[in-house]
């Protein structure tokens, strides 16, 4: 005896049902290599890339003014100060600089943190060159403890001449499982 449904529909298929349900995980597994590859492609979301290695001295752009800006939060999970040495400077594009941010743990416990960089206007993102970069390694601090973690950074002279402000940004988050072993 097989079963009607309201307005002489057909019962759904388990197989398609089946896959349908696989479908939609393996698209929520890739979701995020997917989301990488757009991201470094396109250039959105303001990724920096991991760390430059310069082969030889950049040119210096000598007529012009970039001002970098530097910002800093916590997610939420994590209560460490953690703020830029310097608001803003002003670079000339191809020479290098740097800088330091500073972060403090006010806890009571060890704890483990990674900074995650951003570039903004994400469009210029790839012209922003990290030679060496706390936020490619991952900060221990004991309790109490703070320390003064470098950025080394150029601007690169092929950046649009539109461009005259970018704002490097960094958010530092916990890494509770990290600390634990």
């Amino acid at each position: 005896m097989s079963e009607k449904l309201p307005g002489n529909k057909k019962p759904m298929n388990p197989v398609k049902l089946l896959a349908v349900v696989l479908g939609m995980f393996c698209f929520g597994f890739l979701l995020v290599p997917i989301y990488d590859v757009i991201c470094d492609v396109t250039g959105l979301n303001g990724k920096t890339g991991d760390q430059y290695v310069v082969s030889e001295r950049p040119a210096v752009d000598e007529t012009r003014w970039v001002t970098v800006q530097f910002t800093t939060s916590n997610n939420a999970d994590m209560p460490w100060q953690f703020s830029p040495s310097e608001v803003k400077m002003k670079v000339r594009p191809g020479e290098m600089h740097g800088t330091y941010f500073v972060a403090k743990n006010n806890t009571n416990q060890r704890m483990v943190a990674q900074a995650v960089p951003s570039v903004a206007p994400f469009s210029v993102a790839q012209y922003f060159h990290k030679t060496e970069c706390f936020c490619f390694n991952q900060q221990v601090l004991e309790p109490g403890e703070s320390v003064e973690m470098p950025l080394k950074f150029f601007v690169d002279a092929d950046i649009p001449d539109r461009v005259s402000k970018l704002t490097l940004s960094y958010t530092l988050f916990n890494l509770p499982e990290v600390a634990a072993n």
